[in-house]
């Protein structure tokens, strides 16, 4: 009798087993030849060679499932163990057209508007897209979407969110404890798209191994950010300086999108938005592609679309 080793490392060993290894015990049952033992992150198994291949390439489909779905039950256990690898692509091909991402509790993540699917439309034909418009119109949560589903299907190795160390009349210094401490408020929209879209425990460690990277703009400096998927935040408050720096960070098999609203600048006053420099100088460049998103976008409360519209009337005055 054969035996193999098959290490979880990109999954939790106790969510992925279930509840008293019940996933496991489940998997057993299609399996009767094989003896599986699960010790930590690790699964023994035993039986001939032939079978132990089949067990491997199904396991494998289930780890793939999980990492998508963030979720694993009796039906789609069953479904994975016996069906053929075309019947689930077909199956995968059908829910791939809208959504991008399977959020937390099997969340369905996608766009939802006219101008965030244009979003998704223009980031597969192009290396760098501006995603231009007010507050609540999910600029900034389909950029995230975005940057998770490539991840997760390895297009790229890690994701890199950043944003301008400028907020709305208000100074990181006069903030108390250490400049994490300070800046994870900042930062705090950013982290709530992705707690939506991955899994606490998955985040964290993804966090820590800096496969995600949650850093000011002023953190990038020097940087060259190859097989990474990056956003850049708030850009409306960057400096010419500042938005130079940051596009001319893109390294090979890069990703960028630059989201913002030019109508919420919080920079000094005669301060030039480098935003709306960049939107100037890149407009025509192939492989750079921009966006406009309005109050018709807006997926935040009813209200809010009202009061764009109500300040666009006293702010054109």
């Amino acid at each position: 009798m054969n035996e193999r080793i098959i290490e979880l490392t990109e999954i939790s060993p106790k969510d992925f087993f279930g509840a008293h290894n019940s996933t496991i015990e489940q998997i057993k049952r299609y399996f009767p030849k094989i003896k599986i033992v699960a010790r930590g992150s690790k699964l023994k198994i035993y039986g001939e060679p032939e079978i132990l291949d089949e067990f491997e390439t199904r396991l494998e489909r289930l780890i793939k499932y999980y990492n998508k779905y963030n979720k694993l039950d009796e039906n789609s256990i069953e479904r994975i163990l016996t069906s053929t690898g075309n019947e689930e692509k077909t199956s995968a091909a059908k829910n791939a057209k809208e959504v991008l991402v399977h959020g937390v509790s099997g969340r369905l993540i996608k766009a939802q508007t006219q101008n965030q699917r244009k979003m998704v439309t223009l980031m597969a034909k192009n290396d760098m897209l501006f995603a231009v418009g007010p507050a609540g119109t999910g600029k900034t949560y389909t950029a995230v979407a975005l940057a998770v589903k490539a991840l997760k299907e390895k297009e790229v190795r890690r994701i890199i969110l950043t944003r301008p160390a400028v907020e709305s009349g208000e100074n990181l210094g006069f903030l108390p404890g250490d400049l994490k401490e300070k800046l994870d408020p900042y930062m705090q929209p950013l982290y709530d798209a992705l707690r939506d879209m991955i899994p606490f425990e998955r985040l964290e460690s993804h966090l820590e191994k800096g496969v995600i990277q949650i850093a000011p703009l002023a953190f990038m400096r020097g940087r060259t950010l190859d097989n990474a998927f990056v956003i850049l935040d708030e850009a409306q408050n960057t400096t010419h300086n500042q938005m130079k720096m940051f596009l001319t960070r893109m390294g090979k098999s890069a990703k960028f999108i630059i989201t913002g609203d030019p109508g919420q600048i919080d920079l000094p006053r005669k301060q030039v938005s480098g935003l709306k420099e960049s939107l100037l100088a890149l407009k025509d460049i192939e492989g750079i592609a921009q966006v406009y998103l309005d109050d018709k976008d807006v997926v935040r409360h009813r209200l809010v679309k009202r009061i764009i519209t109500a300040y666009k009337s006293i702010e054109t005055e």
